[in-house]
Formats: C-alpha cells, sequence, structure tokens
C-alpha cells in the first residue's frame, strides 16, 4: 500500500526507532515515539499529510507515587 503512514512505519522500522500507534481522533492514527530527551507524536491523517508535535525535555525523575496521584487529581473531570 503506498500511503505515507505506511513509508513513516517502514523508515522508523529501518532506523530502528521504537514506536507505537494509537486512534485518538476518527481521522488520523497517531505514531508516537520516545527518544533520548524528547517524545515525538506525529498525527498522519487519511489523506496523507501529518501534524508533528515534539516534547523536549529532561529524564530526570522529578517525584514518586505522590506525584502520580496529583497528577491524577488535578486532571479528573
Amino acid at each position: 500500500m503506498d500511503h505515507p503512514l505506511y513509508d513513516l512505519l517502514r523508515r522508523l522500522e529501518e532506523a530502528r526507532i521504537y514506536f507505537s500507534l494509537a486512534r485518538h481522533r476518527e481521522d488520523s492514527v497517531l505514531v508516537s515515539m520516545t527518544l533520548v530527551g524528547e517524545r515525538v507524536e506525529v498525527d498522519v491523517f487519511e489523506d496523507g499529510h501529518m501534524e508533528v508535535s515534539r516534547f523536549p525535555g529532561s529524564e530526570a525523575v522529578v517525584g514518586d507515587h505522590r506525584l502520580v496521584h496529583e497528577i491524577i487529581e488535578s486532571n479528573r473531570d
């Protein structure tokens, strides 16, 4: 199949970059990569265009189980 999503997946596999796929929107597939020092999300749409978001940051430990609970509580509906 000739679609930019498949080309992206082939390129990631050739580069040995691990990724996961998800579907959070009905018009796109989300390709997520965790790289050293950043997380990258690529939404690939049916028409082949892509939207990329980069989330740079350190890999330092910033908390423990209390922080996880705090994050969950602060993000409840």
